[in-house]
Order: structure tokens, then C-alpha cells, then sequence
């Protein structure tokens, strides 16, 4: 064979090698074109530090440049997913049946009625002493004993002890981890899985003896269930882990953006005080069979999840197929973010998004259970929050019976316009420096 055809197959070869590869690269390109558009990825890092400390808040202005569905690639948060199956639909139907039915509510109603009065009276010792209560710290010490109340029968933190700041950063670290390192996440989480743990066993030994006196709590249905083999202990103390996450941070993180709120805009405060008073009397906290006659307090209630959803992004789905979402193709396995803040904050929906107007709400059938996409503050479909019932009593229980209660300043002479309104990201959102109110009489 001389060079001359040498070289000719050489080149007839090359062509077709440039072809093929050409081709796979077109069809390459063709299926990233189908993906949502999103911020440029950095080697090795994706878009992680796209996102900052604030993610809710970067990815509403990503949104402004590459539009309302995007694709951002990084490490993924220590969050909990668990997918639709046998066990995720039983752990389901213990949440939905045994503990947040309207059934199980009304019959637990005198523990909240206890709560709010213990968490009344604290506040009225600090009151009388003319010192400042911590708001958000005092909230997450009323849900949590709430919530340790209906499961164990037993308050979890004495709110007179540091125990109770302690307890609370242990609930938080459990469950978020912002570096992804997962070290610290998973120290803490032991930490809840073990207490959980300890209190099943000594739960499971006081049933076998024989002058056993049955709690009725939720932890006995639990333990009824593991009896019949659909859950066994790891899987109730990973549901116990979740509850105690999303039931108590999520709630006092709302109450905790509550309160400024309404010292920022004395004339809402005024209203709701007003409203408290003709409908259940100065100075009485209130039940829950108020709730109905409170439309003012409601709507402050729905005004703070629209502009402070405790969880800005929610929790995190994913694709069991490839999907096609406003004409985006969202590949299987993808996690899903629904970003509630920036739909809050969305002025082609709200008018003066970013104020603080409670009067919106007025008049509006506009509600948190999903059946308007507007204020999704605990998430729709089947992934609904199932704690939706609980955390909504108990936000119109405290708020309401605080600021009935009690008049409010802030301590160190601050005015309310000089408060520290920064956002500090977690599993919830709080306030970046807590609330500190002094208590007044009224």
C-alpha cells in the first residue's frame, strides 16, 4: 500500500472519528439545552458559594437573571428524604392518625391549655422582676415540652435551667448541617436518637411488669405498632428525631418573627390588642375555641408565614422519573426546592411585599393548607407538613395570649426601628440577634 492511500485512510478515518464524537457532543449539548438554566458552575464546587449564608435570598436573585426554574448544582444539606414507599407511607399514617387528626387535637387540647398557661406564667415572673424574656427561646421551650408531653407523658427541658438554650442547639445541629461535613450533624443527632432510645427501652420494660399502668400516650401506640412488626425501635426513634426537628424549631422560629413584627407596627399591634379584648377580655389567655372569633389575629398569624417562612426552601423532593416542568426536562433523582420566600415576597402577587400589613388577609379565603399556591408556608401535596394542625393552635395560642397578656418594650431603651431584622439560616430561620422584650402589665 503506497503513502498516498495511507494518508487517504488516515484522513477518511479522522473524518469519521470527527463525525462521530461531533455527535455525541451535539446530542450532549441537546439534552443540557432541556434543563432549566442556571449560574455558571465552578470546578469542584458547583454553585455551592453561589448560595451563601442567605440560600433562600441568592436564589431569588439567581432567579431574576436565568427565570423562575433553575438548575444549581452542589453538595446536597443533611435534610430528611425518605422515598414514597411502605415505610414512608406507615410513618405517614402514625403521624396523620395517632397524633395531628382534629380528633387527637381536641383530646390533647388541656395539655396546650397547660402549656400556655405555664409558659403565661414565666413570662409574668419576669414581668414582675421587669426583666427581658428571650421570645423565641421561651416558644421552643413551651412546644417541645408540649410535644414531649403527648408523646412520653414527661416535660423534655426545665425553662429555668441552661439545659433549655442546650437542648434547643442540639435539635438545630441534628438536623442541618451548612458545611456538609456532617460531622457535627451526626454527633448531635446521635445524641436525640440515643435519649429517644433510652426512653423506648424504659417505656418497653414498665410494660412488662405486671402492675403496668398504660400511659395512652403516643409513644404506647407506637410501641403497640411495633408489636404487629410494620415499624420497629430505629424507625421510631427517626420519626421521634423528625417530629421534634420540624414540630418545635420551625414553630418558635414563626413567633420569634411574630413579635417584632408587631412592635415595628404598633397600629397592627394595637388592632390585634382590640380585637383580644372585646372578643375574650383583658388580660385572659387564649383558647383555643377563640381562635375562630380572631380574624385580626389570623391574619397576622398568615401575613408572618408569607414574609418569615421558618423553612424558606421547604423540604427538599425528588424525581422518582424524568419529568418535564414548564418545559424543562428535570432528570430522575434530581432534588426539587421550592423557594415560599421569594413567592411571599413576589410583588406581581402581593402589594408592598415587603411590608408588614396583616389587613391583606381581611376578607381573603387565602389559607396555609395548599388550596391556594400563594402561601405554601408548610408545603402542599402529599409531602404536606402533617404538623400543619398542631404548630397553627399553638402560634395562635401563644401569640395571642402574649400580646393580651402582657404589654411589650425592648430592652437596653432600643426603639423598635433600631431592632436587628438580619436573618441567621438553620433548619428555620430565626432572627440573626434574638428578641429580647420586657414584659409590662397591662
Amino acid at each position: 500500500m503506497d503513502s498516498i492511500t495511507i494518508f487517504f485512510l488516515c484522513l477518511l478515518l479522522t473524518w469519521f472519528l470527527f463525525q462521530a464524537l461531533n455527535s455525541i457532543r451535539n446530542e450532549r449539548k441537546s439534552s443540557k439545552s432541556k434543563l432549566p438554566p442556571g449560574p455558571w458552575l465552578k470546578p469542584i464546587f458547583g454553585n455551592l458559594f453561589d448560595l451563601g449564608d442567605k440560600p433562600h435570598r441568592s436564589l431569588a436573585t439567581l432567579a431574576q437573571i436565568h427565570g423562575p426554574v433553575m438548575t444549581s448544582q452542589h453538595h446536597e444539606y443533611g435534610l430528611p428524604w425518605i422515598p414514597v414507599s411502605p415505610l414512608w407511607r406507615t410513618l405517614r399514617k402514625v403521624c396523620n392518625i395517632h397524633l395531628f387528626t382534629s380528633m387527637k387535637l381536641d383530646a390533647n387540647e388541656y395539655l396546650r391549655r397547660h402549656k400556655i398557661q405555664e409558659l403565661i406564667a414565666k413570662v409574668g415572673e419576669n414581668c414582675l422582676k421587669g426583666e427581658a424574656i428571650n421570645i423565641g427561646q421561651d416558644a421552643f421551650d413551651t412546644t417541645i415540652n408540649l410535644l414531649s408531653n403527648t408523646i412520653f407523658s414527661v416535660d423534655l427541658v426545665d425553662p429555668n435551667s441552661s439545659n433549655a438554650q442546650e437542648f434547643k442547639k442540639i435539635v438545630c445541629d441534628a438536623m442541618f448541617d451548612p458545611q456538609g461535613v456532617r460531622r457535627r450533624m451526626i454527633v448531635h443527632s446521635d445524641k436525640l436518637l440515643n435519649l429517644f432510645g433510652s426512653m423506648i427501652d424504659e417505656r418497653l420494660q414498665s410494660r412488662k411488669s405486671r402492675d403496668l399502668t398504660t400511659s395512652n400516650d403516643v409513644l404506647d401506640i407506637l410501641l403497640d405498632i411495633i408489636e404487629g412488626e410494620e415499624l420497629n425501635k430505629t424507625h421510631i426513634q427517626h420519626l421521634l428525631l423528625d417530629l421534634f426537628a420540624a414540630g418545635t424549631d420551625t414553630t418558635s422560629s414563626t413567633l420569634e418573627w411574630a413579635m417584632p413584627e408587631l412592635l415595628r407596627n404598633p397600629q397592627a399591634l394595637l388592632k390585634a390588642k382590640k380585637e383580644l379584648v372585646e372578643a375574650i377580655g383583658k388580660g385572659n389567655p387564649v383558647e383555643e375555641s377563640d381562635i375562630n372569633c380572631l380574624p385580626y389575629l389570623q391574619a397576622i398569624i398568615k401575613e408572618t408565614f408569607r414574609m418569615h417562612p421558618a423553612v424558606p426552601l421547604l423540604l427538599p423532593r425528588r424525581a422518582g422519573s424524568d419529568t418535564n416542568l414548564c418545559g424543562f426536562k428535570v432528570p430522575k433523582g434530581s432534588q426539587v426546592l421550592v423557594n415560599v420566600w421569594v413567592i411571599g415576597r413576589d410583588p406581581s402577587i402581593w402589594d408592598n411585599p415587603n411590608s408588614f400589613i396583616p389587613d391583606r388577609f381581611l376578607g381573603s379565603e387565602i389559607d396555609v393548607k395548599s388550596r391556594d399556591f400563594t402561601l405554601i408556608p408548610f408545603g402542599a401535596g402529599r409531602r404536606i407538613c402533617p404538623g400543619l394542625p398542631l404548630a397553627n393552635r399553638m402560634l395562635h395560642l401563644m401569640l395571642g395570649s402574649l400580646i393580651n397578656c402582657f404589654d411589650w418594650k425592648l430592652e437596653a431603651k432600643i426603639s423598635p426601628n433600631e431592632m436587628n431584622m438580619e436573618e441567621k439560616y438553620g433548619i428555620a430561620v430565626h432572627m440573626a440577634t434574638p428578641l429580647r422584650a420586657i414584659p409590662l402589665l397591662v
